[in-house]
Parts: structure tokens; sequence; C-alpha cells
């Protein structure tokens, strides 16, 4: 995946001013924003990517809807609709997406620091997935899951979830499920 200059912030989300390249962010443990798209439907499910193959953090594993870093300059709506016209084929204007709220998380995997804020979004599709397109070099597949289903099946089989990431996959849940009522 190409590298992509981005925004830094300090830790308490605040943009600095600096920008640097997305890989040495990572390799310096810088703070950065990530937009992160969870895609529902209103048989009250969730759509879930399964990572490609050769992705450098948590390859072949189901992750949330649609993400990415947010570049320099961007906001984090015109970044969230980027990233799923370019990952998942889905074309939406930033208006249509709701966040729900900012979380910051730390992880290292790897020799990766990966320091983020997450620009949380929530999006109802109901259209057929089949009509989208996948860009190879970030997903295998997408698929819709009941959030019943994806509950359990993170308790029974959590490694092949993106990991650290329980109370984060418990809130998106828990947020489908207050939607759709």
């Amino acid at each position: 995946m190409p590298d992509e200059l981005i925004d830094i912030c300090d830790e308490q989300n605040n943009l600095t001013g600096e920008r640097k390249m997305k890989s040495e962010a990572h390799r310096a443990g810088l703070w950065h924003r990530a937009a992160h798209i969870w895609i529902y439907n209103s048989h009250g499910e969730i759509m879930l990517q399964l990572r490609a193959k050769d992705k450098p953090l948590f390859p072949n594993m189901w992750d949330i809807s649609a993400a990415g870093h947010v570049g320099a300059g961007e906001d984090p709506a015109v970044a969230g609709s980027r990233e799923a016209r370019e990952e998942i084929g889905l074309d939406i204007t930033p208006d249509e997406l709701h966040l729900a709220k900012i979380v910051k998380w730390g992880d290292i995997y790897n020799e990766i620091i990966n320091n983020e804020f997450y620009y949380v979004y929530f999006l109802r599709y109901d259209g057929d997935i089949a009509n989208l397109k996948l860009q190879d070099v970030e997903v295998q597949a997408i698929k819709f899951i009941a959030v019943n289903d994806l509950e359990d099946d993170l308790k029974v089989n959590p490694e092949k979830y993106t990991p650290n990431r329980n109370d984060y996959w418990s809130f998106a849940i828990d947020e489908v499920k207050k939607i759709i009522k």
C-alpha cells in the first residue's frame, strides 16, 4: 500500500501543524487520525471486510466495514467517504456518515506503533453487496452478519477478528442494536 502524508496530533487529538508520512508516524508512534465506517442494514446486520492477505496489519482477519487514515488537510468524514469508495466501491458523501464518537487507540503490531484517534461513523446501507467492487490490495471479501451472530462469534472465535478491540467491537454492536430498534 502506498505511503501517504498525514497530519500529526498531540495526545489530546489537537493538530500540531506537523505532517509526516504514514510510515514515519507508525515508526515513531506519532498520534494521527483515522476514519472508521461501520455499515449496517435494516435487517440488523453489520458489514465486515476480510482484510487482504498481504496487509501489514492483521492480514486475513475480519474487520470493520471500511477504514483508513485521514490524509493531510483532509476532514475525517471526507476521508471516511473516500475509504468506503476505494475499499469497497460504495459511493457516499461525507454528509451521509453519522459520527458516533472519537476513540483514542494505541497498539503495537510487529514494528508498527499505531497511535490513532478513530473517528467512528455509522452508515445504513440496504443495497446488494454483490454490486460493490472491492479493492484487492485492501479487501478479500465483504459480508453482512447479524449483530447477535457477530457477538457470539467474537466470543467463540476471537482469532478471526482484528485483535485487542473487544470493547470497540461491543460498542459497534450495541450502537447498531440501538439504531435498528
